[in-house]
């Protein structure tokens, strides 16, 4: 079975983007119930930190134990209504149960993730670097819709990313351990860095320690030599995506607009393609 894998391209890029659907389906429970869950946690700890009453305040629904249900109506989905991207086809975008929207984001979400895996294993090929990509691939996604839902960079998400990347660096998959260290540092550090200045000059936040910790996570997983690729990266998409974003919602230009998902997009390229683009740089400048 391994072999007649490994050795189709095609049927390696299907079961890629097969998998990518189904964990896109599970991102989705972890974008829409993290963020309540942790809000609900943080909100007993001040309490009990604080010796405060504790009123009764029932848990949110769990990522895992509780099934998928219409957060409109209740209704509990059946399993035919949880297939991804086809389901919400099926159903044409309505709930069974009181007929209402389903958003966007769920087929969305899972298409993205689907298309994504396989471009790992089209980049990567049947390898652990491929295995790897995805994992890393996968936690990107989540984070980039929790960022964009709530603002939230949480770190049960960036700080095992990074975690991982140092460890992966120890058998040298994308990077050494020296540049997997350097990479984190640099990418917390640099951020930080502009993050006090800012302040200083301003009296404001600029953007939050998620995004110092979503960049260190990156410097992991890229090594040093790519956090100012995907600094650069990911301030020149987000310059543009933002100016669009504000001029469609004629939003005032100090609204914050999450950075996040500006810098999984440039970790994603740079972890992919990174030594591939300093090369058609370096042609295209004449640097060689």
């Amino acid at each position: 079975m391994l072999d007649a894998i490994q050795g189709s391209a095609g049927l390696t890029l299907g079961l890629a983007f097969c998998l990518g659907l189904l964990v896109g389906s599970f991102l989705n429970v972890v974008i829409l119930r993290l963020p309540p869950w942790l809000e609900w946690q943080w909100r007993r700890d001040s309490r009990e930190l604080l010796e405060l009453p504790e009123p009764y305040e029932p848990a949110p629904p769990g990522i895992v134990v509780q099934s998928s249900a219409c957060p409109k109506c209740g209704h509990k989905l059946a399993a035919w209504e949880n297939i991804p991207v086809l389901s919400y086809l099926l159903l044409r975008g309505r709930c069974r149960g009181c007929g209402g929207g389903i958003s966007i984001q769920y087929p969305a979400v899972e298409l993205v993730t689907g298309l994504l895996f396989a471009a790992c294993a089209w980049r990567f090929g049947f390898s652990l670097e491929a295995l790897a990509a995805i994992m890393f691939t996968g936690m990107l996604v989540a984070m980039s819709g929790i960022d964009l839902r709530t603002t939230l960079l949480p770190d049960q998400l960036t700080l095992p990313l990074m975690w991982i990347g140092l460890g992966l660096s120890t058998v040298t998959l994308f990077v050494s351990p020296s540049q997997a260290i350097f990479g984190a540092m640099a990418g917390y550090l640099s951020l930080w860095s502009v993050y006090k200045l800012f302040k200083l000059l301003t009296g404001k936040e600029g953007m939050g320690y998620g995004d110092f910790k979503l960049l260190a996570a990156l410097g992991a997983w890229c090594g040093a030599s790519g956090i100012l690729p995907i600094v650069l990266m990911s301030s020149f998409i987000g310059a543009i995506v933002g100016s669009i974003w504000i001029a469609w919602r004629g939003a005032d230009r100090a609204t914050p607009i999450p950075f996040g998902p500006y810098l999984a997009a440039a970790g994603w390229v740079q972890l992919m393609w990174g030594p591939q683009l300093l090369q058609a740089y370096r042609d295209w400048s004449g640097l060689n």
